[in-house]
């Protein structure tokens, strides 16, 4: 048995065999070789972050939980728990309070989270967003449920950025308790508050805490002030942010600082007034079904009763007493989505105060909303039909890790206790469930701050499509190239984000960017303007795609067309996943809405006459055809890898 020594007589990391660790001898690679280092360090990184929590929480068991309920001194067994790390790691005492806080969420409420950070399927610095947002469930019954749905979801193939995680675990928190979120929002809102810091060097900041709609037209206002000037003006984007932030407070003058005479430069000085009064109308995003806007459903009577296996079931309790028992054949998420609520997914935008009423019928989708006169804002929102609340009974998943104590009274209670579903079978209180809403800049919002803004006499509800099997344009009549507004709407609906690995940016400020490229000459080729052709990117990485050597694909997933699979391929050729969490997570219904073909051209565009010898085509066209083989020997590879030839040789 081989012992590592730990302490101050460890063996420094550097000492020890990088062959052993799955480490490269040398970190002189080649990139490709050096990518593959990379990737195996980040699972390590996320393997030794989880065994610090692990230690940490032990410590935790140790030093802290025989006395936290009875520990009144200021100085607490927690406090000096965390000065001890602190003291050791040369730490603060918040990191060291902070690295004890989440290793105890992982340990007790989020123990498949704990899994996916050991298994290296999450990075530690994605594990504070989740521990953070999924703090008010601490000891509520449904917290296991939600721990296996954040766990499920961080398991499927595909990549996250912070802005995807933050909107799927809030979702996952806000669909199991509508009343808890609901109270916390009424009380955020009675909290809010306008605070001033005093900086360093002369400076200060001001934080204003408003409801996120309000932000949102806010920062549209700031951002299309600040820029006002040309290219010449010295200052940052967000130092120009933060001037222009100013003036429309104060009113004051705005311009570009450009060494220019006025007479050259045309931003030289903005009248705030004039701006306001010609500037276009600002316009907020937010997309959600009408089974959000009708209020809460009832909850699936498999939700309604605790089964939690981290709780011990109560003792004397007939539990085949329990209607309809839904434990004795677990529910699965193919037979829950089996009776679907019907409703449409709606986008709606709104934003401050000049209304016009919703109209909806039946259940169709909605939204948009129009501002006041003095600063023009709209919310518009996009609905599709959806299919239901995507709830799925998760109790199996949490069963497979967690155990049921198995000292019992009498035979009965032992047969439940092998029974892990059946859990404590107390009520939740979880007798409805909601739905949510995406508000483009901020996230997920709860389905109660979207029916107020509905209720807004500015928001305009949009419904996307009739509620029919009847397909939507695709394109704009009189140019196939462009996509109508109702593809454009569910394009960005469905994506949320720009769709490239790691990026934040929201899908309604970003391109529309055909994934193969649009042959103008021949649009008969490839290239065309249909949903699955289709992608959200922000400017940077729509740029980077379209003149770097990064090639992306887009194509329907086999196992479920409605959705799609995208990939990323890197210069040196290897292939990334797209995002694992889209709108059709948030919103089903996005699946049921089809769009038709795009037009064909019938007629090509004249070629001159060739007055001199010319290529067999275009560059970029070449590069096009290139990147088209391209993305066909990547899916021809991927399918080989998902069914291999059956090499079995033929019985003759």
């Amino acid at each position: 048995m081989v012992t590592t020594q730990v302490g101050a007589g460890a063996t420094p990391w550097a000492a020890l065999d990088h062959i052993a660790l799955g480490l490269p001898a040398t970190t002189d690679l080649p990139s490709s070789q050096a990518l593959d280092g990379l990737v195996h360090a980040a699972a390590g990184v996320a393997y030794l972050k989880w065994f610090e929590y692990q230690l940490a929480a032990s410590m935790h068991a140790e030093l802290v939980e025989p006395f936290e309920d009875e520990d009144r001194r200021e100085l607490d067994a927690h406090t000096r728990c965390a000065a001890t790390i602190a003291t050791t790691m040369s730490i603060t005492q918040g990191a060291a309070r902070t690295l004890l806080t989440d290793a105890v969420a992982l340990r007790d409420r989020l123990p498949l989270v704990a899994e996916c950070l050991r298994d290296g399927v999450v990075t530690p610095h994605h594990i504070r967003t989740i521990v953070s947002r999924t703090e008010l469930i601490e000891g509520q019954c449904y917290a296991a449920l939600v721990d296996a749905d954040i766990a499920r979801a961080l398991r499927r193939a595909g990549s996250w950025s912070p802005a995807r995680m933050e909107a799927m675990v809030d979702m996952m928190v806000d669909r199991r308790d509508p009343d808890a979120v609901r109270a916390r929002r009424e009380k955020a809102k009675r909290n809010r508050e306008f605070t001033v810091e005093i900086g360093r060097d002369g400076l200060a900041s001001a934080t204003d805490t408003r409801p996120a709609e309000d932000i949102v037209a806010l920062h549209a206002s700031v951002t299309r002030l600040a820029a006002q000037v040309c290219p010449k003006d010295t200052r940052s984007k967000a130092a120009r942010a933060s001037d222009a932030h100013y003036a429309l407070i104060t009113q004051t003058g705005f311009g570009c600082n450009c060494d220019r005479p006025i007479t050259d430069c045309r931003y030289k000085n903005i009248d705030l007034t004039t701006f306001a009064a010609t500037a276009p109308r600002i316009v907020i995003h937010l997309v959600t079904d009408t089974t959000t806007l009708t209020g809460p459903v009832p909850a699936p009577e498999n939700e309604r009763v605790c089964r939690s296996p981290q709780h011990l079931p109560r003792p004397g309790v007939d539990h085949a007493a329990v209607e309809g028992d839904p434990v004795a054949s677990p529910t699965s998420a193919e037979s829950v989505a089996a009776e679907p609520i019907v409703s449409k997914p709606v986008a709606t935008g709104s934003a401050s105060a000049e209304s016009v009423a919703p109209k909806t019928s039946g259940t169709e989708p909605a939204a948009a909303t129009e501002p006041s006169a003095s600063e023009p804002v709209a919310t518009e929102t996009v609905a599709a039909p959806s299919v239901s609340l995507d709830r799925v009974d998760v109790s199996a998943d949490a069963d497979e890790t967690a155990a049921v104590p198995a000292h019992t009274c009498d035979a009965d209670a032992a047969d439940d206790a092998e029974d892990h579903t059946r859990g404590c079978e107390e009520p939740m209180g979880m007798d409805f469930v909601d739905g949510v809403g995406f508000l483009a800049g901020i996230g997920i919002v709860s389905g109660a701050h979207v029916r107020d803004l509905a209720a807004d006499p500015s928001t305009i509800i949009r419904p996307l499509g009739d509620g029919t099997d009847t397909p939507l344009p695709a394109t704009q009549p009189s140019n196939p190239y462009r996509p109508s507004a109702a593809l454009e709407a569910y394009i960005r609906a469905r994506d949320l984000f720009c769709t490239w690995p790691g990026c934040n940016r929201p899908a309604w400020d970003g391109d529309l960017d055909h994934i193969t490229e649009y042959d103008h000459t021949h649009p008969e080729r490839g290239g065309r303007t249909s949903a699955t052709g289709l992608g959200a990117k922000c400017r940077f990485h729509h740029l980077l795609k379209t003149f770097a050597d990064f090639v992306d694909d887009q194509y329907p997933d086999p196992a479920d067309p409605s959705r799609l699979i995208r990939t990323i391929t890197i210069p040196d050729g290897r292939t990334v996943l797209g995002p694992a969490f889209t709108g059709h997570d948030v919103h089903p219904g996005l699946d049921a809405i089809v769009f038709g073909d795009p037009p064909t051209e019938t007629g090509h565009r004249p070629r001159p006459t060739p007055a001199e010898r010319f290529r067999p085509a275009p560059r970029t066209e070449q590069k096009h055809a290139r990147r088209r083989q391209e993305r066909n020997r990547n899916r021809l590879r991927n399918a080989m890898k998902h069914h291999p030839p059956d090499d079995t040789p033929p019985p003759f």
